[in-house]
């Protein structure tokens, strides 16, 4: 599944993002190892439906945020890196959260119990062409990136596109600092106890909504517990954006800033009939920073949450009054539904 700056940018240059996650990556109640794969046959049967010369780009997402970040096992991305090649495609992984993703690998598949996340890591690049980065999450900075590739031809077309818009290929337009950071943010994260560390902290705060009985997508991810808000509030229509007034309710009740990834973010408004066509999925996205939240801080965002379950009956939808055609959800504007 396309995270929702990645879609922006497939749309942006006029391609058209398609999403071929596994079926099972929508029932948040049911349990899987591995729910952010990429499903095989729908991606072999795409491939031969639309032919390999229409298709530019297959892309995995590691872990699957907008399902709930949702991990990849190694044998899906081996399987879909054998298709690319026998397709002729070039295959990218957005590795957002790659050392995340290699921990649950170790902790969840046959024959990587043993491994390092280093050693895991250096496989799941192995089959790939490629990949983008954002050095924001697991290189542990506060900005900046990473675009790589094995292709040289894509490689020389890299080097012209950074010079232009970001800087020299050698810093792409960050400071000194931020490179350093980054190369040594890169090692933090292949930590093992760094990564047990994030993963018990994540499945504790799952464990207190588990309690107060508000529905979550499970089973959690490794940086963050998402809130099924179809559940949880489901007086509210899809089209009244049920996770963003979760989304508000939560900031007014606690002041908790949380983000939603429902009909926001990923709905759309078809060009032709001008009908809503609603997100999949309407989840409220609670990601923990690294190394801030205490155990407290994570008890006080439950029972905040608690006290709105309590009166969720209460909790109306809102409208959405303005929001660009690309993006919207950063910058749109709503107003409560009385």
């Amino acid at each position: 599944m396309h995270f929702d700056t990645t879609e922006a940018n497939v749309r942006l240059r006029g391609g058209i993002p398609v999403n071929l996650v596994i079926d099972d990556a929508f029932d948040t109640q049911k349990i899987l190892p591995f729910k952010g794969n990429m499903d095989v046959e729908k991606l072999e049967n795409f491939i031969r439906e639309k032919t390999p010369a229409k298709i530019p780009l297959i892309m995995l997402t590691i872990t699957n945020n907008s399902a709930g970040g949702q991990p990849v096992s190694m044998e899906n991305i081996k399987q879909v890196s054998a298709i690319a090649k026998k397709y002729g495609i070039p295959f990218f992984i957005d590795a957002c959260r790659f050392a995340e993703n290699c921990y649950f690998i170790k902790m969840r598949e046959k024959g990587y119990e043993d491994k390092s996340i280093k050693e895991i890591a250096r496989e799941i690049f192995s089959y790939a062409d490629g990949c983008t980065f954002s050095a924001k999450k697991e290189a542990l900075t506060n900005i900046g990136g990473m675009l790589c590739t094995n292709i040289e031809e894509l490689y020389e077309k890299f080097k012209t596109l950074a010079i232009t818009i970001e800087g020299f290929i050698t810093y792409g337009g960050l400071a000194c600092r931020e490179l350093e950071a980054m190369a040594i943010g890169l090692y933090e994260a292949i930590d093992e106890e760094y990564q047990a560390y994030r993963h018990r902290q994540i499945e504790y705060f799952a464990g207190l909504l588990r309690e107060k009985g508000i529905p979550i997508v499970e089973p959690p991810g490794g940086h963050a517990v998402y809130v099924d808000a179809k559940r949880f509030l489901p007086h509210i229509p899809p089209e009244e954006f049920p996770g963003q007034a979760l989304v508000v309710h939560l900031y007014i009740e606690a002041g908790v800033r949380a983000v939603e990834l429902g009909s926001s973010c990923f709905g759309k408004v078809d060009e032709k009939t001008g009908k809503f066509i609603p997100a999949p999925m309407e989840l409220v996205r609670l990601a923990v920073p690294r190394r801030v939240y205490t155990d407290n801080h994570l008890k006080y965002v439950a029972e905040s949450l608690a006290r709105l379950y309590e009166k969720r009956d209460q909790i109306k939808g809102l409208k959405r009054v303005y929001a660009p055609k690309l993006l919207g959800h950063f910058t749109a504007r709503f107003e409560p539904i009385n």
